[in-house]
């Protein structure tokens, strides 16, 4: 399955395309505004999309509520420390309004929440946690296309990783000896001041080893010193393990995504989890 593209309208970052089949407005700028909404429902109906899922500060939240669209995840300060940030979705195929699996997403939501009052006691004494280098983008790459059948981004490509890296994302790794275990990047967003954790994955020969944690908080020590001042996920609501990775981390649950992103060959619903790193 092919990636979706990631174009500009305006000043402004969208993704879109078949796979998630929808239309993300990924970075937001003011001076789009309003003209760039009637754009976004343009290309969304011209293409028959289902879903546009739109990242949008609170200033413009009631503009967007107006025009048909929902706030489904709230982040406090999200958006250069003093604007909350209002995860929105409009439907435009109302089936997918609803998750037919919402009763397991409560379930691991619960879980989540309930293992956050414990500390893990996995320990990852035998592995190396670093940033990742240019010379890493071929193994990355490796891993990625053996853990995901289908991604939102292209992953599996090592120009993709390079080309990434060498602009607004940091990607950390765990390493047994040789051997890449775990990675995991940190998508910068400096201007407006929160950074995205995401692309998690470990080698199914090295889960249950905490991994995810340390490489979580490798992440938070070295992105408090940017001046960043919140970081935020967009979890798989069906992955207990990467939902109590967060929790655990003292992240704040804000929302959840309905039928949001396409990963591992289907649409699934997306939990956001956020945190003050000031």
């Amino acid at each position: 399955m092919m990636p979706d593209s990631i174009d500009t309208l305006g000043h402004s970052t969208i993704q879109h395309g078949n796979g998630s089949d929808r239309v993300y407005l990924m970075e937001l700028n003011d001076n789009d505004m309003p003209d760039l909404l009637p754009e976004i429902n343009e290309l969304a109906e011209r293409e028959n999309y289902g879903k546009i899922f739109a990242k949008v500060p609170a200033g413009w939240a009631e503009t967007f509520t107006d025009d048909g669209f929902r706030t489904e995840a709230l982040v406090p300060d999200f958006f250069r420390d003093q604007e909350d940030g209002h995860f929105m979705g409009k439907y435009l195929d109302p089936s997918r309004a609803e998750d037919p699996r919402q009763e397991e997403i409560d379930r691991i939501l619960a879980l989540a929440n309930a293992a956050s009052v414990r500390r893990s006691n996995a320990a990852a004494d035998d592995y190396t946690v670093r940033r990742c280098t240019l010379d890493d983008c071929e193994v990355m790459a490796e891993r990625y296309d053996d853990i995901f059948v289908s991604y939102p981004f292209p992953v599996n490509d090592p120009d993709f990783l390079a080309e990434t890296m060498e602009d607004h994302v940091a990607y950390f790794g765990a390493w047994q000896g040789e051997e890449l275990a775990a990675l995991a990047s940190a998508e910068q967003y400096c201007r407006a001041g929160h950074v995205e954790m995401t692309d998690f994955l470990t080698m199914p020969e090295h889960r249950r080893q905490g991994l995810a944690g340390h490489l979580l908080a490798t992440m938070e020590h070295e992105l408090r010193s940017l001046g960043l001042t919140v970081a935020y996920t967009i979890a798989r609501a069906l992955s207990p393990g990467m939902n109590i990775t967060f929790a655990r981390a003292d992240y704040h649950h804000g929302g959840t995504l309905i039928n949001n992103t396409q990963i591992c060959g289907r649409i699934e619903s997306m939990q956001v989890w956020y945190k003050d790193l000031r």
